[in-house]
């Protein structure tokens, strides 16, 4: 059992299972056959691990189709990026990541904004993106909106901004 205070991983979970099996094996079970039983389970471990990670590449491919389709449809945008912010990511009651979404109109005529904004994971890869419309902001005058994730996002979110469009 020394041997194993040492190992880390996939390769600790192994050899304890190993060991464990051959120390008491009450189903009459042979140390190989609960070494080849705990090989399979870690790559079944491995197989699921890497089926949600192209499941999450999916959704976000996905959301970013849906949200390049939705700034598609604004008709005569000007770049606003500079004037949208970002507030601070939470997690709502459901589990979805959320981040208020501010826009200062700097226009003299009421204006509607779309923004674009990105949920990346610790690593700045995209997991996820949404369009919010923050309408009727009056000239001068400033608009919030709140961007929802479109599924449960875990560990460290950030937040960051695509695209924004006013119109």
């Amino acid at each position: 059992m020394a041997a194993i205070a040492w190992t880390r991983g996939a390769a600790g979970v192994v050899l304890s299972v190993v060991a464990l099996g051959a120390a008491g094996c009450s189903n009459g079970d042979s140390p190989s056959g609960a070494a080849s039983r705990a090989a399979s389970a870690v790559k079944s471990a491995g197989e699921a691990v890497s089926s949600a990670a192209a499941e999450a590449a999916k959704a976000a491919e996905s959301a970013a189709a849906v949200a390049k389709d939705k700034l598609a449809e604004v008709k005569d945008g000007a770049d606003a990026k500079e004037e949208v912010a970002l507030g601070s990511v939470t997690t709502d009651a459901e589990g979805y990541t959320k981040v208020p979404v501010m826009a200062r109109n700097t226009d003299e005529g009421t204006k509607s904004f779309a923004v674009q904004v990105e949920f990346k994971d610790e690593g700045g890869k995209l997991i996820d993106t949404v369009v919010v419309t923050v309408s009727d902001v009056a000239g001068k005058g400033a608009g919030e909106g709140t961007a929802r994730s479109t599924h449960r996002l875990s560990g460290t979110v950030s937040a960051q901004i695509g695209t924004a469009l006013r119109y």
